[in-house]
Parts: C-alpha cells; structure tokens; sequence
C-alpha cells in the first residue's frame, strides 16, 4: 500500500504542533527550562514541517534553505533541552552552528543541485545534535537520579535513524504528485513515522524525568532541614534504625553523639537570632567535614544535634566529639566564650540498638556534661557510674 505523503506532511505539522503546545504548557505551569526548550523544539518542527510542504508550488529555495534551518534549530532545541536538565547552559555558538553550516554550504551551487547532498549533509547535522543530546544524559548520569534510558535510547535510535539516511536514501523530490510515487518514497514516509513517535516519546519521557526528579527535590527537602542543609529529625530516626540494624546483623559497634550549643540562648539575646543561626550553620559545616560519608548527622532539634558513628566504639567516638567541641570552641565567628558545644556519648551494645534508647542514655550523658560546666564530652558510662547509688 502507497502512503499518501501531503497527508503524512499534514498529520507531522499537527502532531508536532499539538505535543509542542502541550509541552510549552506544562513547562507554563512548572516553569522547569528543560521543557520550556524542549515545547519550542516540536513547534520549531512543525513549523519546519509545514515550510517542506510548500515545495513543489514555486518557493523551493524556502524549503531547501529556510525549512532546513529551521528543522536544525530544532534538533538543536533538543540537545540544549537536556544539557538544561543536567544543570548546563545555553551553547549558542553550538546552537547556530549547524544551521550556520547548512546555509554556507546552499551558496554552494554544486551543494545546491545536489539532492543527495543535501540529504547526508542535513542528516548528519541532524545526527550530530543527536549524539550531543544523548552525550548530555551520559556524561552526568551518576548525579541525575531519574530514569534516564529511556531518553537515551530513543535518542540514540533517533541518531542512528538518521545516519543510515545519510548513507542510503537518495532523496525524494517533491515537485509533483507523480514523484510522489517514485524513488525514496518508502523510506521518506517511514522517516515521518519516525519523527513522530520520536516527538511523542521524547516529549513524555522528558516529562517523567523532569516530575521523576521534582519529586525526588520533594522528597529530599521533606527530609532535610531548611537552614543548615544538613538532615532533620524524622531522617535521623529513618535512617539511624535502619544504620543500627545493618550493625546489629554484623555484630557492629554504633556510637551516638548529641551534641547541644552552650548557652544558645545568651547568644541569640547578645547578638540577635541572625547571629545564632550563623552559628548553627558554622557547627554543621565543621562537623560535617570531619564525620565520614558514611556516618549520620542531623539537626533534630533547636540547637541540638545528632551524629550516628557507624563501626565505632566509644574510644574514637570520643576522640571525634573532642575534634569537633575543640574546633568550634575555636571558632572566630563571636568573642571567645561565646561559642562552645556539650556532646553526650553512647555506644551500642550487643543487647541494645534500639535507637531511642540510645537517644535518652545520651541526652542522660549531655545534660551530664552541662552541669559538670559545660564544653565537655560526657559518656553514657561515666555517667551511669555517676549516678548509681
């Protein structure tokens, strides 16, 4: 059976078209970049689309040239979509560069008159913005998070589609409806099908990436506390049970420090609120560069903190909250004496890593240490010893 191809022309431009308005709105009401280029991509390709179907009536150098042009900045619009995505930029230079090309390569006459070169020529830039685009997702892939094969497969089809046509379609005239029937009418018909599965799927996998990763954001801030970055309580209880358990199993130590800010209160009234939360910020920064990757560390409180050592027993435990009470006492943020941390210490034992447990002999050992005169490192042990009648 013989595909008609105006209608197939036709079908492309409105297919483009409506996934490019529908993009464009989603982008509208999430205000993400990467679907906002991504939405002028297909419109780009309808528009490109419909300045082919005016070949043929008397305006071919539009098509040849103009429509070209078009399509490639097109393309272009795709892999500018997913270096957005990754967090990149606009390359302009590299946006206009293939439409650049093309249209020093039509003031060529030989260029001009050659069907077939204008075929490979157009299929190779086309092909070129297609492996950027894939290149995109690839070189960032350990960071992104999301489902991102998906994007990259039909990229990649996309590319190969299109350096096959570099190398065997001669290309298919459109001055009459009789070429209509004629040579590279098969394989001009399957690249319009081509194209418009490839809108459909890039614009819906696009989508899932981009909602993939807002919820993933969501996620992460419904875990994270807002002001230090670090995370907050209900992460510390999360992932602390599931830290002692894996301990538990491998017959592991685990050892928890709470740490509370001496005196907080005096520093907010002496300084003012924005002052106290610089010293927040400051305790986080600190303590997070000398805890592993591996250890748990949270805010689960106003001022007070939590750390979970993972494979440690009290010994270096206590060596870590003398490093981290030393090195914020040292601190010139404020006068001396104004800042200064009380840390309480608890090592898990072979009967216990129940982890609120854990919470309550440490807090024991913290306000141990506050009466003791604070800026001290106070273990559960000592404590426990202290307090037995």
């Amino acid at each position: 059976m013989m595909l008609h191809i105006p209608t197939l022309l036709m079908v492309a431009v409105f297919v483009f078209c409506l996934m490019g308005l529908l993009t464009v709105h989603a982008w509208h009401r999430v205000r993400e970049p990467t679907l906002g280029y991504l939405g002028v991509m297909l419109l780009l390709a309808s528009l490109g689309t419909t300045l082919i179907v005016v070949r043929g009536v008397g305006v071919d150098f539009v098509a040849l040239v103009l429509g070209n042009v078009v399509l490639l900045l097109s393309a272009a619009m795709n892999w500018t979509a997913m270096r957005l995505f990754v967090h990149g930029r606009p390359h302009l230079p590299g946006i206009l560069a293939g439409p650049a090309l093309w249209l020093l390569m039509c003031l060529v006459p030989q260029f001009y008159g050659s069907m077939s070169s204008r075929v490979s020529l157009y299929s190779l830039l086309a092909a070129s913005y297609g492996v950027l685009s894939a290149l995109e997702l690839w070189r960032h892939r350990r960071h992104l998070e999301v489902a991102y094969l998906p994007a990259m497969g039909l990229m990649l089809f996309h590319t190969t589609f299109y350096c096959v046509r570099a190398v065997i379609d001669p290309g298919m005239p459109l001055k009459n409806e009789h070429a209509l029937m004629g040579e590279g009418v098969p394989f001009f018909s399957f690249m319009l099908f081509e194209s418009m599965l490839y809108a459909i799927g890039i614009a819906y996998v696009t989508l899932a990436m981009v909602k993939e990763r807002a919820e993933l954001n969501f996620k992460a801030a419904a875990f994270s506390d807002v002001l230090t970055g670090i995370g907050n309580r209900r992460a510390f209880m999360l992932h602390g049970e599931q830290l002692l358990a894996d301990s538990q199993q491998r017959g592991k130590p685990v050892t928890l420090l709470l740490c509370d800010l001496d005196y907080f209160k005096r520093l907010n009234d002496s300084f003012g609120h924005p002052m106290g939360d610089q010293a927040l910020i400051a305790f986080s920064q600190l303590t997070s560069s000398i805890l592993r990757k591996h250890d748990l560390f949270a805010r689960i409180g106003g001022e007070e903190f939590a750390c979970l050592l993972a494979d440690t027993d009290e010994q270096g435990a206590v060596q870590v909250a003398e490093r981290i009470r030393q090195r914020f006492a040292e601190l010139d943020l404020l006068a001396p004496g104004f800042l200064s941390v009380s840390i309480g210490v608890v090592t898990s034992t072979a009967a216990c890593h129940d982890l609120s447990r854990l919470l309550s002999q440490a807090d024991q050992a913290l306000y141990r240490a506050k009466d003791q005169g604070r800026n001290r490192v106070q273990t559960a042990c000592n404590t426990l010893q202290a307090i037995a009648p």
